[in-house]
């Protein structure tokens, strides 16, 4: 029987289930990837788990959003994740070496090999053909101490894509057209499988970003095939040898399907203050831009910086415009800086950052009050530029350069009056240094390793089982497509409290209501209740485990994003759905939600879970596997592993 790439990929490390979509499945992760802003939590629930090495092929991990050393808590997290990687073997990428997902294409990605990130962009590693999902930090604390991920089987989306991108457009553009025509939620449940001959002309990082931003469209994952093009870019980086063909057969079959011309795309742009608000750039021409930041977590690899220095060569950025480079490794620095694209950044006024994510993550770089930000960025939810009511645009290098020029948007190819396309091409060879990377120790002298705790890094919480019966307030009503920026907000004042729960809680809900965090810890036990695509965004296990932290219970919702509902039930809180969708508007902040034999209809495997609300029963309904029903019971995943359980 014929098959697509995605399923001969999942069928090779399946361990558990059967591939029916929706079904549960387990597989067994190959690679595990953290980094700073949720690895720090990671890592100490992998050593809550006792395990003394880890049992992935490769971990790898990565200190790229954490950068700003405002006072010792920055500073102190970084060496206590020196140290414990060097204890558990573990690859350790030290701050200013890039972002965790330019750094792994570079130089730990295989095609064909799973891989599991606590980060929702991990799966810009599509590009190498890996099938790379986004996770909680304890979703991959257990990968790492050699349990397999369980998650329901998506479906494969296959998207054939055809012809070649015309000047002045690039992969960017293929991203934001499947979010202009899909939306934030046209990709729940999915692998997003991209085949055709297309495919051929794109380049490894151009299949980097559209794997990258994949994460929101909500897809499980995307998956590229490895052709002569992945060869090429294992070559050049000296790794030539993880090289092997892969492909979908030739009659493969998909779930659904879609196809994209790309010799018929044209520059777009995400428009404030969603992903998927997309416009064609000429259709917001002459709006005036006040800041453009070009690099971070996506459009930061060689090609993408080349493209703007070549674009600003012999040129200046407009008087009024903040013009922001954020390379996305160091390898990317240097090659830029080999070629002189260090110098021609320099001459048209540009600024120049160290290697990371900065403020992808809202750490620094925050536009001014009612500024227009052009971002090559993968998100531009509201206030997560670090701004309230931010005007954060998405764009591709491209865009951004132009509007760098010409100090209003525009569209890209209106550069073709001033200058021949620049059609750059990653190096045959790249200037390779791994000296910023510190591999694994030796089992035997890992084992000395002392690993150094700060005074910022507290223990993890303990939380209590699921009780039989439950009375609690709602807390907060939100509406549709809340992201995790929004239930937990980053930038440089929260992300150092990252390994401090009781800390970090204090700025849950911030953004949409300061008195949330107060009001939660006074009434106890609490509720959430939210609209469609409740959670979507960012991994950030963090949005579930500090409300769980302040006596949240349960999250009612019309439906939930993927990793934001396996968060929840890794910390207890049960993920419940209307039955009935018109329920929402029956319940408001402040009521009473009462739960009759709560704990006996969960481990019944009840679907359904009636609640009173101020005397009206409402009925809500749980969709979890019976592996899923013991950790909710247990309190969360940590409790019921702790127990002895598998």
């Amino acid at each position: 029987m014929s098959k697509n790439l995605a399923t001969k990929i999942l069928e090779a490390h399946l361990v558990e289930g059967e591939l029916v979509p929706g079904r549960e499945i387990a597989i067994r992760i190959d690679h595990a990837l953290l980094q700073d802003a949720t690895g720090t939590m990671a890592m100490l629930e992998f050593m809550a788990m006792g395990a003394e090495r880890v049992k992935v092929e490769l971990a790898a991990q990565y200190i790229d959003h954490n950068l700003l050393q405002t006072d010792n808590k920055n500073a102190d997290d970084h060496i206590f994740l020196m140290t414990a990687a060097q204890r558990y073997g573990i690859n350790l990428s030290k701050p200013g070496n890039g972002v965790s997902h330019q750094v792994h294409l570079e130089r730990f990605g295989v095609p064909g090999k799973t891989m599991l990130g606590a980060d929702s962009h991990t799966p810009t590693a599509a590009g190498l053909a890996m099938l790379a999902i986004g996770a909680g930090g304890l979703d991959v604390a257990m990968a790492m101490a050699g349990h397999p991920f369980h998650l329901p089987c998506p479906k494969i989306w296959g998207v054939k894509l055809t012809g070649k991108l015309p000047p002045w457009v690039s992969g960017k553009d293929v991203i934001l057209e499947m979010l202009r025509r899909h939306s934030v939620k046209g990709g729940v449940g999915k692998i997003i499988e991209y085949y055709g001959p297309g495919v051929a002309t794109l380049s490894t990082t151009d299949r980097g970003t559209i794997g990258n931003m994949g994460a929101e469209l909500g897809a499980t994952t995307s998956v590229f095939p490895s052709d002569e093009r992945t060869r090429e870019f294992l070559e050049s980086q000296g790794r030539g040898d993880a090289w092997r063909p892969l492909a979908a057969d030739p009659d493969a079959t998909y779930d659904e399907y879609d196809e994209i011309d790309l010799s018929s795309l044209e520059p777009l742009i995400a428009c404030p203050s969603s992903p998927d608000n997309v416009e064609p750039v000429r259709e917001v021409e002459g709006t005036k831009v006040d800041q453009v930041i070009v690099g971070s977590s996506v459009n930061s690899s060689f090609r993408d910086l080349m493209t703007v220095c070549r674009i600003l060569d012999g040129r200046r950025v407009a008087p009024h415009v903040s013009f922001n480079v954020n390379p996305g490794s160091r390898q990317v620095l240097e090659n830029v800086a080999a070629q002189g694209g260090f110098m021609m950044l320099l001459l048209a006024g540009a600024q120049i950052h160290q290697p990371g994510c900065l403020g992808c993550i809202g750490m620094g770089q925050a536009p001014g009050t009612n500024q227009v930000s052009l971002r090559t960025f993968p998100r531009n939810f509201p206030g997560r530029s670090g701004v309230k009511n931010d005007r954060v645009y998405l764009c591709s290098p491209e865009t951004a350069a132009a509007a760098g020029i010409f100090g209003v948007i525009t569209d890209p190819r209106k550069l073709g009056d001033l200058m021949a396309w620049p059609n750059v091409q990653n190096p045959e060879k790249y200037l390779l240094d791994d000296s910023s990377i510190i591999f694994p120790l030796p089992p035997g002298e890992a084992a000395k390793v002392e690993i150094v705790t700060g005074p910022n890094i507290v223990p993890f919480p303990q939380f209590e089982e699921l009780p039989e019966d439950l009375a609690a307030e709602v807390i907060i009503k939100v509406e549709d497509n809340i992201s995790t920026d929004t239930i937990m907000p980053a930038g440089n004042k929260v992300l150092p409290f990252r390994s401090n729960i009781p800390a970090i809680s204090q700025f849950v809900y911030e953004q949409l209501d300061p008195e949330f965090h107060t009001r939660a810890k006074e009434k106890g036990n609490g509720v959430v209740v939210g609209g469609e695509n409740y959670g979507q965004g960012s991994s950030r296990e963090h949005a579930a485990l500090a409300p769980r932290y302040l006596g949240i219970r349960a999250k009612i919702a019309k439906s939930f994003a993927r990793i934001h509902k396996a968060n929840l039930i890794n910390f207890g809180i049960l993920p419940l759905t209307f039955k009935d969708p018109a329920d929402y508007d029956r319940i408001s902040q402040g009521d009473t939600v009462t739960f009759k034999g709560l704990r006996s209809l969960v481990a019944a495997g009840a679907r359904e879970i009636p609640i009173i609300v101020d005397g009206r029963e409402i009925v809500t309904v749980l969709e979890v596997s019976d592996r899923e029903r013991q950790d909710l019971l247990a309190g969360g995943t940590l409790n019921y592993v702790k127990k002895g359980n598998p």
